[in-house]
């Protein structure tokens, strides 16, 4: 079967994809990753994007027009991408803009992204909605890339080291695996998140991101502003536990700021807070224990904050993802694409031990395409090891 996964993800720029087909060989799953690419948003639509996401307030006809619109953007991009490859099926994130966490409860989650244009579009059948399931069983519905880390680390675990996966995208979430043990996972706090507010906030900076990490690279840490972010609540709270843009925005920097009684120049603010990125999940990785750590995400094209982690953790081996295989731009598309294999097979995608559910739960919501749908029913032993190829474009 082969899969097109599709997410837009915290950093809100574009539109990540990848086909991936996958062969089960008894309890390991092999994928190929044929195609994988970003298709930017249009300015416009990101731009009316942002101002819909906290704290902006915004209307229904506001949720109802972007909903469509974003639909239709996901639409246009599988297009582009079937053009190259073929795919059975599209599995598709759409875009988050709430997450509705109280404490460390999750009440609900909102993503849009109608999926009737997508399916309309390639006449493919489109799994969507794939978080409120699992928050309707008590879990946090992030993070969902776990399904795809405890398959894709199995080997390492398997020689009895303590493994982590980490995403840098506008949050930074991880994926613990001790050795012999359920696995953890959680939303550790911003990754670019805040760095891209405040430089897209100034008008000398048209990218709305620390291009190759060049602004914290000519800054310097401010100790003091610094040790004020590090106070944020959140990061005490025991996983499961999940966060986003609806926490982590523009004005919880100024903020920030008011409390520090401090306002550095932008890249004395742009190191401070690449500087916050690294210490919390420096720390993190510390109180796990980590053996290695795999990284993914657009944080990977910082080297200031890669070099940061590396540095920060000499006694973690830290690699990309690149290393398994599993394009690091790329992953989670690729979890999409095998949430999707695993909705269509009748598997949970859930892991409750992540993301706190009362259990294992077949994720999404399926549209049907422009034809029957057909399912390929259970496979009579579920895979527990994903190995990828990760060639592709």
């Amino acid at each position: 079967m082969r899969v097109l996964g599709m997410i837009s993800g915290t950093s809100h720029d574009g539109i990540d994809m990848a086909v991936v087909e996958f062969r089960q060989d008894a309890t390991v799953l092999r994928g190929t990753v044929t195609y994988h690419d970003t298709v930017p948003y249009s300015q416009q639509l990101r731009a009316d994007l942002v101002a819909a996401l906290p704290p902006g307030r915004v209307g229904a006809a506001d949720i109802c027009a972007l909903d469509t619109r974003i639909g239709q953007a996901f639409a246009d991009a599988a297009r582009t991408a079937l053009a190259e490859v073929p795919a059975d099926i599209v599995c598709t994130h759409g875009q988050t803009v709430y997450h509705w966490v109280q404490g460390t409860t999750a009440l609900g989650t909102l993503q849009l992204g109608q999926p009737a244009w997508l399916a309309e579009a390639t006449g493919l059948p489109v799994v969507a909605d794939l978080r409120s399931a699992d928050i309707a069983a008590g879990g946090q519905g992030a993070p969902l890339v776990p399904v795809l880390d405890r398959m894709l680390l199995a080997p390492e675990t398997g020689r009895g080291l303590c493994a982590g996966a980490l995403n840098l995208g506008g949050i930074s979430n991880i994926t613990v695996l001790p050795p012999g043990a359920e696995p953890l996972a959680w939303d550790i706090g911003p990754a670019n998140a805040l760095i891209d507010a405040v430089v897209a906030a100034d008008p000398a900076h048209t990218d709305g991101f620390d291009r190759d990490g060049l602004l914290a690279a000519s800054g310097h840490v401010d100790e003091q502003l610094l040790a004020v972010l590090l106070k944020e609540p959140y990061y005490d709270l025991a996983p499961p536990k999940s966060s986003g843009k609806e926490v982590f925005h523009a004005a919880y920097v100024n903020e920030a700021l008011r409390r520090a009684g401090v306002r550095p120049v932008l890249e004395d603010l742009v190191a401070t807070l690449t500087a916050l990125t690294v210490e919390t999940v420096a720390r993190t990785a510390e109180e796990a224990g980590l053996d290695v750590l795999y990284v993914s995400g657009g944080g990977v094209r910082n080297p200031v904050l890669m070099r940061g982690i590396t540095d920060r953790l000499p006694q973690v081996r830290v690699h990309t993802t690149d290393a398994l295989d599993t394009p690091s731009d790329a992953k989670e598309a690729i979890a999409f694409a095998l949430l999707g294999w695993h909705t269509l097979h009748g598997l949970p995608g859930n892991v409750p031990s992540c993301t706190g559910a009362g259990g294992e739960r077949v994720l999404g919501r399926i549209t049907p395409g422009t034809t029957p749908l057909t399912l390929p029913g259970t496979p009579e032993v579920r895979p527990h090891t994903l190995v990828l190829d990760g060639a592709g474009t």
